[in-house]
């Protein structure tokens, strides 16, 4: 298995293994390991069928939750991330945000295969959250610890939000389900110890953080503004550039994400699985 890391502080490209077949278990702890270490790891020139992503992404932790994208028929934990050639609505996840981070315990990962990858355009951006929060300058530093975070879906899910009612009269070819359920609010620590590595990061992202508890809005509203324009900038950030048959695996605990367009006229689609956290007491100590 052959390992080559991005000029960035996270991000690597795998190669000189099928995940086609089924792994053993020593394959299986090599790429956690390169996923824990790298963040985000992509294994470009694989021909998967749905059941291969399935199967791979199984290995990496349990099934995850995807609360307002409606899977697939026959694969009900696959979604389609897709675009039409002709398509107008609103891009999808153009927003910095860490998948899922409003659920009362958000997804460890997130596995994503190209099906139809454009000829140009739609990279992904990753912002590396260890690194950003390192980087904190003391003052703020000190005002960020110990606060818990405000997360919702409202943005977004809501009847009201981004992938709503309008969004959907739009004719977006998203399964997109908004809903009032996207209203609830759930907190968070700010600053993150990730449960398998031990390291700190920041856990907040303009796509879902509203607030911080017990601080006043318009103060939390200023702090969180700081934050979000300094968690992306240059120094901390992974351009990740796809292409037919890549599948992609990153740490929603470590990272922050967002899409970029720039292939307009042509499909896309990329089918998603999301991974939950394993279960503690089975994480080495």
């Amino acid at each position: 298995m052959q390992i080559d890391t991005s000029s960035s502080t996270c991000g690597a490209l795998i190669r000189g293994i099928d995940l086609s077949g089924d792994l053993h278990a020593e394959q299986i702890a090599a790429i956690r390991n390169a996923w824990l270490k790298h963040q985000v790891i992509a294994f470009p020139d694989q021909q998967l069928t749905i059941p291969d992503i399935e199967r791979f992404a199984h290995h990496i932790g349990p099934r995850g939750e995807d609360p307002y994208i409606a899977g697939l028929p026959r694969h009900p934990h696959v979604v389609e991330v897709k675009r039409e050639a002709d398509e107008k609505t609103k891009l999808f996840a153009e927003t910095w945000h860490s998948d899922w981070s409003f659920l009362p315990s958000p997804p460890a990962g997130t596995v994503l295969y190209g099906e139809v990858i454009p000829p140009v355009g739609g990279d992904t951006l990753f912002s590396d959250q260890y690194a950003a929060y390192d980087a904190l300058p003391k003052a703020l530093r000190a005002r960020v610890e110990g606060c818990m975070a405000v997360h919702s879906a409202r943005g977004g899910y809501a009847k009201d939000g981004l992938y709503g009612e309008k969004d959907a009269q739009a004719g977006r070819s998203m399964a997109i389900r908004f809903g009032d359920s996207a209203l609830k609010t759930r907190s968070h620590p700010l600053v993150r110890t990730h449960p398998e590595t031990g390291r700190k990061a920041l856990f907040v992202s303009p796509g879902y953080t509203l607030g911080i508890e017990g601080m006043a809005q318009t103060e939390a509203v200023d702090l969180l503004l700081q934050l979000f324009k300094f968690q992306i900038e240059e120094r901390f950030l992974y351009r990740h550039r796809w292409s037919q048959g890549m599948l992609t695996l990153w740490d929603n605990r470590s990272v922050i994400h967002a899409a970029t367009g720039g292939y307009e006229g042509h499909r896309r689609l990329l089918f998603r699985v999301t991974v939950a956290e394993r279960d503690r007491s089975l994480i080495p100590a």
